[in-house]
């Protein structure tokens, strides 16, 4: 996973396992397109929305072994109290799975699961300290490992956008002071929304000049006015431009074909002009893995 840090280009394509057992569809899915050669590792997300799905760590070991690519594991603190999140690190380091993306995670009343509760020892930064102590050789309580695992590689994310940039600029320093591998944010939607995302991360970084931390911009493509609309009233941290807005609703008028050929050039254009301007990037589709390949022409 250090390749992130040296290379000049770098691609993440997220994973959404499937509810049920169902990673060899995925695998098909991927392997029947282009795709997968133009990616240097997955993340896989952990029951996003609180809605149940196969196991993140599972499926990142299957894929990782099948294709030959590093997978990023997500861990949600909605789920897990410090025993669980630790014996699940232990457990996934010895499979081999050794990055680790580090969420707070979504509230567990959106959950499709009845009566379902929220663990929420701590935010993401709990389980950024808990891969540094086990980086350390100690669990978190500070005791040695009679065998202590590999090195794991940590990431978490941030906002897209700020209200108060200093603010922002604070969350990054608190996650920067854990030297992550990589800090993932949400969607981006316009070049000046990344160049300012970009001032706000440098600056944070400068405090902590011995971090090796890349900042790795997030990308959703948008191809329909009701995905632009949930985004914008559901998901925090992520804007779209009143443009987009506009454009997709007049395109809609005209047709649907019109709404998806509007919303597929938004998102070609936008997607290279981050590439331009800062080649790290995670690609985020719902795994729509065909609309990703046509964007990645």
């Amino acid at each position: 996973m250090h390749s992130l840090v040296k290379k000049r280009i770098f691609f993440t394509l997220e994973i959404t396992p499937l509810h049920g057992a169902g990673t060899c569809d995925i695998i098909k899915k991927i392997e029947n397109i282009q795709l997968i050669n133009k990616i240097d590792a997955f993340i896989i997300t952990d029951n996003p929305l609180a809605r149940l799905k196969s196991n993140a760590v599972v499926t990142a070991l299957k894929l990782q072994e099948y294709f030959k690519k590093p997978a990023i594991a997500t861990m949600s603190m909605r789920d897990k109290n410090k025993i669980a999140l630790q014996s699940d690190l232990l457990g996934a380091n010895e499979l081999g799975v050794n990055s680790i993306l580090a969420l707070t995670g979504d509230s567990a009343a959106a959950s499709d699961q009845p009566n379902v509760k929220g663990v929420f020892e701590a935010n993401s930064l709990l389980l950024l300290e808990i891969v540094k102590c086990f980086n350390a050789g100690i669990d978190y309580s500070g005791k040695p490992f009679s065998y202590p695992p590999k090195p794991i590689s940590a990431f978490c994310v941030c906002s897209a956008v700020a209200n108060h940039q200093k603010s922002l600029q604070k969350k990054i320093a608190s996650k920067l002071r854990f030297s992550p591998l990589g800090i993932i944010s949400q969607p981006i939607y316009s070049i000046q929304n990344a160049k300012m995302l970009k001032k706000i991360f440098d600056d944070a970084k400068n405090e902590f000049k011995e971090a090796k931390t890349e900042l790795v911009f997030g990308f959703f493509p948008v191809t329909r006015l009701r995905t632009a609309q949930f985004l914008n009233s559901h998901v925090p941290g992520v804007q779209i431009p009143e443009e987009w807005m506009l454009k997709l609703e007049n395109a809609k008028k005209i047709s649907e074909e019109k709404e998806f050929e509007t919303g597929f050039e938004l998102s070609k254009t936008l997607l290279k002009d981050l590439t331009n301007f800062h080649p790290k990037i995670h690609i985020m589709g719902a795994n729509n893995f065909s609309l990703l390949d046509k964007l990645l022409e």
